[in-house]
């Protein structure tokens, strides 16, 4: 199976959506392939790419996509030496999974699974046991972790395997129950720094025959958020995770490979209102809608009972050529959320979704004040937001 086509994609057809590359070359298969030539038992090399290594290192740039790294060969020199390495020398990216976001991609790296199987489907989805939004990513209101996502991570077969397992990312990140249900397993190590963390991350790696180890790193996509994906900000960020990158791969052991990779990209929405849909100002697409979730440019709509339809319907109308609008079954069958989804999962995903196509966003300028207020966004399935690196260092 190769990645989607992206060239002759046409707005609003749901069957031209490009659907993420589950079980082929997706952000869920990358672990799974690494433990399976580890000799990690349950496990099989999804990513046919990948050659063996006995240590393996991935590094995760929240928010690097896979365009806007090739847009900027000056600021990322050495990620720009490492372009054709991508996805085993291929040259080739993977695709983030949907929604492209940070709570959503991450689970889907650490638990090996896609959306539907481990239940994080979005930014914010309802929770059917309270009928109210639950923030997956700032976890709120708080919900039991691992009744929301009960399946053992990757790290912690690995680790159970005799794999010497660990993450190395901000100390802040240790006790959340994102971390818990997606990336625990084997060792958390705290730094502050960046330089540390590259440090730190270079030294579990050798401190196992056979290891696997995760590192982190945030402000790529912080600055984006809040700046825009070509702001003086962002573009020093992008300099300074270069040097990291580099400095990682300089200190590799023997026998490791260094994976980068990211869980989204980004795209910059203008602030106008052709650009930005309030839907707290449009009443056409409140009508029976009881909770809007997901992210700017990748809806959750909620209806009120028995007007499901008909907001589909208005939906569909009133985004035109500018979205994707899908009802739940309709984006499930198409596989946006991957292969199949588990029961307890269905009723979080909306009953309208809406993926964005064109350069607009879906905001809620009163519920949502700070996300809306966001320069750049993502979650979409489009190449910019959907396409993320590969790149591999071997020593």
């Amino acid at each position: 199976m190769s990645l989607p086509s992206w060239d002759d994609v046409q707005p609003l057809a749901l069957d031209t959506a490009p659907v993420p590359a589950y079980g082929a070359g997706s952000l869920a298969d990358l672990l799974p392939t690494l433990v399976a030539h580890q000799g990690v038992e349950g496990f099989v090399p999804v990513i046919p790419e990948l050659a063996p290594a006995d240590r393996n290192c991935v590094f995760l740039i929240d928010g690097l996509g896979w365009e806007q790294l090739k847009a900027h060969p000056a600021e990322a020199p050495f990620l720009t030496s490492l372009l054709q390495s991508s996805r085993g020398g291929t040259g080739q990216p993977v695709t983030a999974g949907f929604p492209a976001t940070t709570a959503t991609s991450l689970a889907s790296v650490g638990t090996g699974l896609p959306p539907g199987a481990h239940g994080l489907p979005g930014y914010a989805v309802r929770d059917p046991d309270t009928g109210q939004l639950m923030n997956q990513l700032r976890w709120n209101p708080w919900t039991e972790p691992h009744a929301w996502q009960p399946y053992p991570t990757v790290f912690q077969r690995a680790h159970e395997a005799g794999v010497h397992t660990a993450q190395v990312s901000s100390p802040t990140f240790e006790h959340t129950p994102l971390t818990k249900v997606a990336l625990s397993g084997g060792t958390f190590r705290g730094r502050a720094s960046g330089e540390d963390r590259m440090d730190l991350a270079a030294k579990q790696l050798a401190a196992g025959d056979r290891s696997l180890v995760y590192t982190y790193y945030a402000e790529v996509d912080g600055k984006g958020h809040r700046f825009g994906v070509d702001s003086d900000a962002w573009r020093g960020q992008l300099m300074y995770v270069d040097r990291l990158v580099q400095r990682l791969a300089e200190q590799l052991p023997p026998r490791s490979a260094l994976y980068v990779t990211a869980d989204h990209g980004m795209i910059d929405i203008p602030f106008d209102d052709a650009s930005r849909i309030d839907f707290d100002e449009d009443w056409e697409l409140r009508a029976g809608v009881a909770l809007l979730g997901g992210e700017g440019r990748a809806r959750h709509v909620y209806a009120v009972p028995g007007a499901a339809n008909d907001v589909l319907t208005v939906w569909r109308e009133v985004l035109g050529e500018q979205f994707w609008v899908a009802g739940r079954d309709e984006a499930i069958n198409a596989g946006w959320f991957g292969p199949h989804i588990d029961q307890r999962v269905y009723d979080r995903i909306g009953d309208v979704v809406a993926a964005a196509h064109d350069d607009v966003a879906i905001i809620a300028s009163e519920r949502e004040p700070k996300e809306s207020a966001l320069v750049g966004m993502h979650g979409s399935m489009t190449p910019v937001e959907q396409l993320v690196p590969l790149l591999e260092v071997r020593s």
